[in-house]
């Protein structure tokens, strides 16, 4: 006798095991994801964390800088000039010397720079 074959059933076979594979592929790869999502968002909490630490300790040391920091240096105002004649009085004086022959052109032009700061 002969077997007959039956068509549908093999095909109905391969559709469920390939509905199952599949299945457990889609559960299997959505359980990783979930896994290293977590492991992701641990990680930016610890960096996260890590930043505010920084943060903070550099916050801590830039006040205590600020609060032993030495007071800015006073100076002293510069000195007034010197009380004396009048330039203008001093080089009349010079001139009168000069004409009356007192000083000669040589000792008045000497006199006359180092009243003018030459």
């Amino acid at each position: 006798m002969m077997r007959r074959r039956v068509v549908g059933r093999p095909l109905m076979r391969t559709a469920a095991t390939a509905a199952v594979v599949g299945g457990t592929m889609a559960a299997t790869s959505a359980a990783v994801g979930h896994h290293y999502a977590k492991k992701d968002a641990q990680a930016a909490a610890a960096a996260q964390q890590q930043y505010d630490q920084a943060y903070q300790q550099g916050a801590a040391d830039a006040q205590a800088q600020q609060q032993y920091a030495p007071p800015p240096e006073q100076y002293a105002p510069p000195p007034a000039p010197a009380a004396g004649p009048d330039l203008t009085a001093q080089l009349q004086q010079l001139a009168e010397l000069h004409t009356s022959g007192v000083l000669s052109d040589e000792e008045f032009a000497a006199a006359k720079q180092k009243l003018l700061g030459g």
